[in-house]
């Protein structure tokens, strides 16, 4: 594998989504993974998006995590537009009154045959979006599955010391 190029691609609708979806590049840096991120808006640019996703899978991006707020067409978009998997994070937009659950329902809300994994609201979902992407990867890239492995009993290890921190 060419760790120089990206395997996951993040995309977000707006720079305003980028405090959360950096939480997904914070879980990519922990496990190793090379990704890109850009700013693109399913509405705004569809031309660039649409680009983008061209590009960025000839060059061997194998999974694509989308973060977008209200109607959140980002995912849907690029779930239209490649083969490989999509993984969409609804957003709290600040323009919406209802707390990212339009951006929830528009995003889980896909036709039958063009599939968007659809993760939680937010922070949440963005980093459970890495750590899906990575458990899709480790299929591929073996020297994940030991990162996974270390990760979760690290979260084990984790609570098991704050529940003794309680004992004391």
């Amino acid at each position: 594998m060419d760790s120089r190029k990206p395997l996951i691609l993040i995309m977000m609708g707006s720079d305003s989504d980028y405090d959360v979806m950096k939480e997904t590049g914070n879980v990519f840096k922990l496990f190793g993974v090379e990704y890109a991120i850009l700013i693109t808006s399913a509405h705004k640019t569809p031309v660039e998006t649409v680009e983008y996703i061209r590009k960025y899978e000839a060059e061997g991006v194998e999974i694509f995590i989308c973060g977008a707020g209200m109607a959140a067409h980002l995912a849907g978009v690029t779930a239209s537009y490649t083969l490989m998997p999509v993984i969409g994070v609804p957003l709290d937009s600040t323009s919406s009154t209802l707390g990212g659950v339009d951006a929830l329902l528009s995003t889980l809300q896909m036709p039958g045959g063009i599939p968007v994994a659809t993760m939680a609201i937010g922070k949440a979902g963005a980093k459970n979006a890495a750590i899906f992407a990575v458990q899709i990867l480790a299929k591929k890239y073996p020297y994940l599955q030991s990162r996974l492995q270390e990760y979760r009993d690290k979260l084990r290890n984790d609570l098991i010391s704050k529940q003794d921190t309680l004992k004391d």
